[in-house]
This record gives C-alpha cells, sequence and structure tokens, in this order.
C-alpha cells in the first residue's frame, strides 16, 4: 500500500523497504547511503527510532 503522505504518527514511525521513494527520503533524512540503511533495518528491524539509533552509533 503507498505511503499517504498526509498521514503522521505511526506511518512515520516505520520504514518501508518496499518503496523507493521512501528509501531515499530515509537515506538522506539520516544522512546515510541507501545500503547503510538497508543493512540496518535488516539488523534493528523497520522502527525509525532504532534505524536512527543504529545508524548514529555506526557513525561514531
Amino acid at each position: 500500500m503507498p505511503d499517504d503522505r498526509a498521514k503522521t504518527g505511526s506511518d512515520r514511525k516505520l520504514i518501508s523497504m518496499d518503496q523507493d521513494q521512501e528509501v531515499r527520503d530515509w537515506a538522506l533524512r539520516l544522512g546515510c547511503s541507501e545500503q547503510e540503511l538497508r543493512e540496518a533495518v535488516e539488523t534493528v528491524g523497520n522502527s525509525a527510532d532504532e534505524v536512527r539509533r543504529y545508524i548514529e552509533h555506526r557513525k561514531g
């Protein structure tokens, strides 16, 4: 199901790796490559908060 960009809340708390535009947006927002984002989601799941913490920790 496509993202409804008008939605907020739980819709923005999860990262959907099935949508190319969302992957690009999250990678840009988190300051990482799309590959780094994919690895983070694979490791910690699709919670935006968990992915953010993982990426920040990896960057030191």
